[in-house]
C-alpha cells in the first residue's frame, strides 16, 4: 500500500460564511502559542462505513456540499483557523512578532480524494499502515509553515466500502482540548443543517490569556526564523493501536492503589505507568539508564482564576516523573503510578506561571528532537476527548487514526475505546525490536483486549 496511491480529486478553500469586524483584528498568539511553532500540525481523523443502501455518488456529494457549507458556518465561530501567520519585523527597537492575520488569507482548505482501499485494508493489519498518512494534508509541516499554508485543513478520502475524514490544524494555534471542540462543533452544525436558528452549544473563547503586564504581541529574540525553525525526520517505527477494556483498566487501578496504599492514583495515571514500565522493559535498558514518562496536561482549571473549558487556543505543558530503569522496574506498578500521580497533583497554579514567566524572561521555541528522548514515553492527547460523538452523515465512526505528526520512539496516544464505558485505545510508536519485544511480553499483552472493529 503505498501512499502515492491516494488521489486528489478536487480543492477549494472554505471562508466564514460572513466576517465581523472583530474577525478583521490581528489575532494574537500567546506564551503557549508561540513555544509550538517549530512542531508540527494535529492530525486525526475518523473512519466511516459507507451505508450500503444509499446511492453513493449521491451519498458522497451530499457529504461533500454539506461537510464544506458546515466549515464555513464553524469558521464564523473558530475565526482565526482561516487566517495565516504573519511575521512583523522591525529593527529599531529589534522585535520579532508573530501573529495570526485574518484578512490576507484564501480560508481553510477542503480536500476530496479517493484510494483503492477497503476499510479492511486500514484496520485489519497488525501496524497503522503508512498509507493512512495521506489521509491528512499538511504531511510533515510544521506550524510555521503557517504563514504560506493554510491553518486548517478537512480532507474526505473515498475507499471502497468507507469514508475517512482527515483534520490537520496548526497546533500553535490550538492544542488537543481546542482541536476536538472545533470538530464537535463542526459535527454539531453538520446534524443541524437546516435550522437557520442554531446557536452552537459551547462558542469558543477566543480572548487571549496573557499574564498581567503583558501581550497582545510577545516578541520573539530572533531575527532570523532558522534560529528557531527545524525540522522533524521520524526514524523507522511501527504504529499499532491496543485496545484495553475498562475492566482491564480497572484491574489496573486497584493495583496501583494498593501497592501504593492509597485511593488517589487514576485510571489513567496506572494506564500511563503500565504502559511505561512495559516499554522500558521491552527496550532492554541497563538498570543505570535514566528513563522518564511524560505526561501531557491542560492547563485551563489548573490556572487560578481558571480558565473556560472552552477556551481556544494552547495551555498545556508536560509534566514528567524521572527515574532510572532499574528503578522502574524493580519496583511495583503503584511505585510507577504514585510518581506520575505525584508530577500531576504538583502542577498547580503555581506551576504555570513560573513557566510563562520564565518564558517571558527567556523566550524558546520547542524542538521535537530535543523535546522527546529516545528512552522515555510520552503520553499525547486524551481519552476524554469526545471523539467517537461526531456524525457527518455516516454513522458512528469505526475507528480513529492520525497522520505523520508528532510521531517518534516511545509515543502513546490515547484515544476512547470505539465501544465507550472507560475503554481506551492506546496508539504505541516504537522500532521494530522495541515493539516485538512488547508484543512477546506477556505481562502487557494479557492486559491487552480485542476490541476488534465489525467490517
Amino acid at each position: 500500500m503505498d501512499p502515492s496511491s491516494v488521489r486528489i480529486i478536487s480543492e477549494c478553500y472554505v471562508t466564514p460564511q460572513h466576517v465581523s469586524d472583530q474577525s478583521k483584528q490581528p489575532y494574537y498568539l500567546t506564551t503557549w502559542d508561540l513555544v509550538m511553532l517549530s512542531v508540527q500540525y494535529i492530525q486525526k481523523g475518523l473512519l466511516y462505513a459507507k451505508p450500503e443502501d444509499n446511492c453513493e455518488e449521491d451519498l458522497i456529494n451530499n457529504v461533500l456540499d454539506r461537510l464544506k457549507q458546515s466549515l464555513s458556518i464553524a469558521l464564523v465561530h473558530f475565526y482565526p483557523l482561516a487566517g495565516r501567520l504573519a511575521t512583523k519585523i522591525e529593527e529599531n527597537p529589534k522585535s520579532h512578532f508573530v501573529f495570526v492575520d485574518c484578512n490576507n488569507s484564501p480560508g481553510a482548505k477542503f480536500i476530496h480524494a479517493a484510494v483503492d482501499l477497503s476499510v479492511s485494508d486500514i484496520v485489519s493489519p497488525t501496524y497503522v499502515p503508512l498509507v493512512v498518512q495521506s489521509f491528512f494534508d499538511h504531511d510533515r509541516a510544521i506550524n510555521y509553515d503557517g504563514h504560506t499554508r493554510p491553518l486548517l485543513s478537512i480532507q474526505v478520502t473515498e475507499l471502497v466500502d468507507g469514508v475517512f475524514i482527515g483534520c490537520s490544524m496548526n497546533h500553535a494555534i490550538g492544542d488537543g482540548t481546542s482541536f476536538w471542540h472545533f470538530f464537535n462543533t463542526l459535527s454539531e452544525i453538520f446534524q443541524a443543517q437546516g435550522d437557520t436558528n442554531l446557536k452552537i452549544s459551547r462558542p469558543p473563547v477566543l480572548e487571549k490569556w496573557f499574564p498581567e503586564g503583558h501581550g497582545p504581541l510577545l516578541n520573539l529574540p530572533f531575527t532570523n526564523q532558522d534560529e528557531f525553525i527545524s525540522r522533524f525526520e521520524a526514524p523507522e517505527l511501527l504504529e499499532r493501536i491496543f485496545h484495553f477494556s475498562a475492566k482491564s483498566i480497572a484491574k489496573l487501578k486497584e493495583r496501583a492503589n494498593t501497592e501504593s496504599n492509597t485511593t488517589k492514583i487514576s485510571s489513567f495515571q496506572s494506564l500511563s505507568a503500565f504502559v511505561w514500565r512495559s516499554i522500558t522493559k521491552a527496550r532492554r535498558f541497563p538498570n543505570e539508564t535514566v528513563t522518564g514518562c511524560r505526561l501531557a496536561i491542560n492547563n485551563r482549571s489548573r490556572l487560578e482564576p481558571a480558565l473556560s473549558p472552552d477556551y481556544f487556543g494552547n495551555s498545556i505543558q508536560t509534566v514528567r516523573a524521572v527515574t532510572t530503569a532499574g528503578e522502574l522496574l524493580n519496583h511495583g506498578l503503584g511505585w510507577a503510578a504514585w510518581k506520575l500521580h505525584q508530577a500531576v497533583v504538583n502542577h498547580t497554579d503555581k506551576q504555570v506561571r513560573g513557566f510563562v514567566n520564565g518564558w517571558l524572561d527567556s523566550p524558546f521555541i520547542y524542538q521535537i528532537a530535543q523535546l522527546f528522548d529516545p528512552l522515555s514515553v510520552m503520553m499525547g492527547s486524551s481519552p476524554r476527548f469526545n471523539k467517537y460523538g461526531n456524525e457527518f452523515g455516516l454513522g458512528k465512526a469505526l475507528t480513529l487514526r492520525s497522520g505523520y505528526a508528532h510521531k517518534f520512539d516511545g509515543k502513546v496516544s490515547a484515544y476512547p475505546g470505539h465501544e465507550g464505558g472507560g475503554s481506551v485505545d492506546l496508539e504505541i510508536c516504537l522500532p521494530p525490536s522495541s515493539m516485538k519485544a512488547l508484543e512477546l511480553a506477556e505481562e502487557f499483552m494479557s492486559v491487552v483486549s480485542c476490541g476488534g472493529i465489525d467490517i
